[in-house]
């Protein structure tokens, strides 16, 4: 191909964020295609195409995306998808750089949406938009806001697959007892620090809301007030060459989180999500910031009644929507047309509606296929656990721009990182400004390092 460029509570909480966007940490379990084959399975193998699947998905989202490839396997008799766990996301990617090119190349894998631009640019790729293209197929069906993010130069390289966003998660019970409408959650930056107060007035001993320092949720803050991460509409109109939001959008979240850690209602967990889910379920902190993929496990595990609401913003802007986060399945480069033809074919079967019904209600990712929600199974699962709903709702609000379509860079995990440290300081009592300042100048550097190295 031509190179493209251009059970204890910490335990319990451990389990259920295994399903979230950033994680694909789970601890290693054996996927479907890893066991030991009989000599009468490794013959029935052997008349099927094999196609090798690597992905990342621990935990339940593993035993749900099992479920998926053992039943395309057995709803026809011309192909075995062997999905095999790679571990992370970032380990996952790194040990597809390691081999591609080379015969132990998978067929396709799940890449995480930060990594976009990083299997793009190693030239080991087909692009799905040749499949598209050669049957005509229809992107049309899917979920518009979840394909604006793989939509790059008006084609789409790799097929959506597991899509989140951020939620607030809130306590229903914590807000009765200090005399707020359940119904009727914060929606800005201002309401969310008078909630934490009146929370912390009716309870000293719980905090009023916790933000873990993780870029993502720093990109989706940005994203909800209409700015842009990386100049160049986020990258998708040409490389980007620094930062593309103001220092009011930026500071606005800093000064935020300073503002409540001055109140004392701010819970510090650092980088620790895991820690931050155990806090909300011991009744530490009411409200928090997580990806709705969490949304299953945290309602069926707290011992209170969840809340989940819209992600935040300022008051002095109108909301914008979010970004999708999770992972897309991509097509190897290098395989045989046979092979790739039967990757291509489970990627349109993960896409029915019956198919993401299922991975919806038993995972809480959004289907990708709209069409989902009206199924049986989804409508039933709403009916019981409405929150489910407001996830979905948030998506479908979100407001199609370049600032919500996210943006595309292979530095996109440095920056995270970056963005990770400066929130910290503000959390141990740094400076706002000098915080802030630096993490620009190192977001700069580093988007200047990154187009050096590909000799822009």
């Amino acid at each position: 191909m031509k190179k493209i460029y251009g059970l204890p509570l910490l335990m319990l909480v451990f389990v259920l964020l295994m399903a979230a966007c950033s994680s694909g940490e789970a601890s290693p379990q054996v996927a479907s295609g890893e066991e030991p084959q009989s000599n009468e399975k490794k013959e029935e193998s052997e008349e099927k195409q094999v196609v090798t699947f690597w992905h990342a998905m621990g935990g339940t989202g593993q035993e749900a995306l099992n479920a998926i490839v053992d039943s395309y396997n057995k709803s026809q008799d011309k192909v075995q998808v062997n999905a095999e766990y790679q571990g992370t996301y970032d380990e996952a990617l790194t040990k597809f750089h390691s081999v591609a090119g080379t015969d132990s190349a998978p067929t396709m894998i799940q890449v995480f949406e930060i990594g976009t631009m990083s299997m793009i640019n190693s030239g080991y790729i087909t692009p799905i938009q040749e499949f598209i293209d050669a049957e005509g197929y229809d992107m049309g069906h899917l979920e518009e806001n979840i394909v604006n993010y793989y939509k790059i130069d008006d084609q789409f390289y790799s097929m959506p697959f597991n899509s989140s966003t951020p939620v607030m998660y809130y306590n229903k019970d914590a807000f009765k007892a200090a005399g707020i409408d359940p119904e009727a959650p914060p929606q800005t930056f201002e309401e969310i620090e008078a909630t934490g107060k009146a929370i912390m007035k009716a309870n000293p001993d719980m905090k009023g809301f916790a933000l873990q320092a993780y870029g993502w949720l720093f990109e989706q803050l940005l994203a909800n007030q209409g700015a842009l991460l990386m100049n160049n509409d986020n990258g998708r109109t040409d490389m980007p060459t620094e930062i593309g939001f103001t220092d009011e959008q930026g500071k606005s979240i800093f000064n935020w989180v300073k503002r409540m850690i001055d109140d004392g209602t701010f819970a510090n967990y650092g980088t620790n999500g895991d820690n931050m889910v155990a806090g909300f379920l011991a009744g530490d902190v009411s409200m928090f910031l997580q990806s709705s993929a969490s949304s299953r496990g945290v309602i069926d595990n707290a011992p209170f009644e969840v809340g989940v609401a819209y992600l935040p913003h300022p008051e002095s802007v109108e909301r914008q929507g979010v970004v999708i986060g999770g992972a897309s399945l991509w097509m190897v480069d290098g395989k045989s047309a046979e092979e790739q033809q039967a990757a291509w074919d489970f990627m349109k079967y993960v896409q029915s509606p019956d198919v993401q019904a299922n991975w919806h209600v038993g995972t809480g990712y959004f289907a990708i296929n709209p069409a989902a929600y009206e199924e049986q199974a989804v409508k039933d699962a709403h009916a019981k656990m409405p929150q489910l709903q407001v996830t979905v709702d948030q998506l479908q609000a979100t407001k199609s721009s370049y600032a919500t379509q996210g943006a595309v860079m292979d530095m996109i995990p440095e920056e995270r990182k970056i963005i990770e440290t400066a929130l910290e300081t503000i959390y141990n009592g740094g400076d706002v400004d000098e915080a802030y300042e630096t993490a620009v100048k190192q977001l700069n550097s580093a988007i200047e390092q990154a187009n050096a190295a590909r000799g822009k």
